[in-house]
C-alpha cells in the first residue's frame, strides 16, 4: 500500500489538498492518505492525526501560546515517519510549522513535495535555503514563481493555482443569488477572512466602512461571507454592539455566491483575491495587523504589493489599504474608492474590464490535474526508497 502524508494548516490549503486527494484517489485507488489537515481533507478520505487548520493564526503574539502544541505535533510526525515510513510527504503553505515537518521527513529519507509553497519571494527571502535543504519537489502556482526560483538556482514545476479550478468547478446556489437580487438592487460583498485573528482585527474596520457607505448609499445591502459558524456569531455580535442598524446579512459557505452577485467587494487580503480575479469582481483590499507583525514584515518585505492579482499585473489593480491599529486616513480612502464605484457605473465597468484583461492574461486551469501528474510521475516506491 502506497502512503502519502499531508501537512496542511490553512483553511484554503485544506480545500486544495482535498481536491488533490480526490484526483489522486481516482487515478491510484491504492494510495492511503494520512497526516495533519482539515475537515475537507477528512471528507475526501484522509485519515487525520490532528485537525491542524484549527491552529491557523497570524502574528507572533498569536503563535506564541501554540508553540508547545506545534512542537508536540512535529515530534509526533517525526515518530510516525520513523515507524511507518510514508512514500511521500506533501506540504501545503503554512511555512512556520511545515519547515519543521520537512526537516523531519528529510531526515527519515522521505521525499518532500511543497504544493503551493510559501511566498518566500515576498519577504524573508533567505528561506530559499530551506527549500534547497529540505524540499525535493516544488510545485508552484503563481506565474512569476518559476523565474524567481530559477534565479536562485532551484528547479520548480509550474502547475498553476488550484483556486482557479475550484472557481470553475463551483456550482453556485442560484436560488440564493435570485433571492438576494429580489431584496436589493445594489450589493456590496464583505469578506472578513478565514482565520479568527483576521476576522477579529478587520471586521470592526469593515463595520465602520459599511456605516459610512450606508450614509451615502442607503439602498445598498451588505452581505458578509463567513467561513465558520463561530466567526459568523462573533461578527453578528459586533454588528449588534455597533449602535446603528445597518442593512447587513451574514452567511456561511456562500463566499462564491456573494462575490458573484455583488457590485463590488471589501476584502481582507488573502488567497480569496484569486477568486475575485477569476470572477472579474472589483474590490478594495485591507489588512489590519499588530504593530510587531507590521514592523517585522515591513523590514523583510521585498515587493511593492501584497495582493496576488496586483503582483501578477505589477500595478495596483485592486486598491490596497494596510495599517496597524485603528483606521485613520485609510478609511477615507476605502470609502472614497467604493463610493466612486457605486456612484459611477462607467467607472465600475472600467475597473471590471481592467480585471477581465488581467484574468485573460493570467488565469490558467488544470492545476490539480498537473499537480497529480507531477506527484505520480516522481513518486518513488518503498523499494526505491530503501535502495536510496
Amino acid at each position: 500500500m502506497t502512503e502519502i502524508f499531508f501537512s496542511v494548516g490553512e483553511p484554503s490549503g485544506d480545500q486544495h489538498a482535498a481536491h488533490l486527494i480526490h484526483e489522486l484517489k481516482q487515478r491510484r485507488p491504492d494510495i492511503q492518505f494520512t497526516g495533519f489537515g482539515g475537515p475537507e481533507m477528512r471528507e475526501a478520505g484522509c485519515e487525520l492525526h490532528f485537525q491542524l487548520t484549527d491552529m491557523a493564526v497570524m502574528g507572533v503574539m498569536a503563535v506564541l501560546p501554540l508553540l508547545r502544541k506545534f512542537f508536540k505535533l512535529a515530534a509526533q510526525a517525526e515518530e510516525y515517519f520513523q515507524t511507518h515510513k510514508p512514500d511521500a510527504v506533501i506540504l501545503v503553505d503554512f511555512p512556520g510549522f511545515n519547515w519543521a515537518i520537512a526537516k523531519r521527513a528529510k531526515a527519515a529519507g522521505i521525499p518532500v513535495y511543497y504544493f503551493s509553497p510559501p511566498q518566500i519571494w515576498a519577504w524573508a527571502t533567505w528561506r530559499v535555503e530551506r527549500v534547497r535543504k529540505y524540499i525535493d519537489h516544488v510545485l508552484c502556482g503563481l506565474p512569476f514563481e518559476p523565474d524567481w526560483y530559477a534565479n536562485h538556482g532551484i528547479e520548480v514545476e509550474y502547475v498553476g493555482h488550484p483556486f482557479f479550478d475550484e472557481v470553475a468547478a463551483k456550482v453556485l446556489d442560484e436560488s440564493f443569488c435570485l433571492e438576494q437580487h429580489r431584496d436589493a438592487d445594489r450589493i456590496v460583498g464583505v469578506l472578513p477572512g478565514s482565520r479568527n485573528s483576521e476576522v477579529q482585527r478587520n471586521f470592526p474596520d469593515q463595520l465602520e466602512l459599511m456605516r459610512r457607505l450606508h450614509r451615502k448609499h442607503p439602498e445598498v445591502k451588505f452581505l458578509v461571507a463567513n467561513y465558520k459558524e463561530s466567526q459568523k456569531i462573533w461578527c453578528e455580535r459586533q454588528a449588534q454592539k455597533f449602535g446603528q442598524q445597518l442593512p447587513i446579512e451574514f452567511h456561511l459557505h456562500k463566499t462564491s455566491e456573494i462575490i458573484e452577485i455583488s457590485d463590488c467587494c471589501a476584502m481582507v487580503s488573502g488567497s480569496v483575491s484569486l477568486e475575485l480575479l477569476a470572477r472579474a469582481k472589483p474590490a478594495i483590499v485591507q489588512y489590519n495587523c499588530g504593530l510587531l507583525l507590521w514592523s517585522f514584515a515591513h523590514l523583510l518585505r521585498k515587493i511593492d504589493y501584497i495582493t496576488l492579482p496586483n503582483l501578477f499585473a505589477n500595478r495596483e489593480i485592486y486598491p490596497e489599504f494596510y495599517h496597524t491599529g485603528r483606521l485613520r486616513r485609510d478609511l477615507k480612502g476605502m470609502v472614497r474608492v467604493v463610493d466612486e464605484w457605486l456612484s459611477d457605473p462607467d467607472r465600475l465597468a472600467a475597473k471590471k474590464e481592467e480585471i477581465e484583461r488581467l484574468k485573460y492574461q493570467t488565469v490558467q486551469f488544470g492545476a490539480i490535474k498537473k499537480t497529480s501528474d507531477a506527484i505520480l510521475r516522481t513518486l518513488p516506491s518503498k523499494s526505491q526508497q530503501k535502495a536510496a
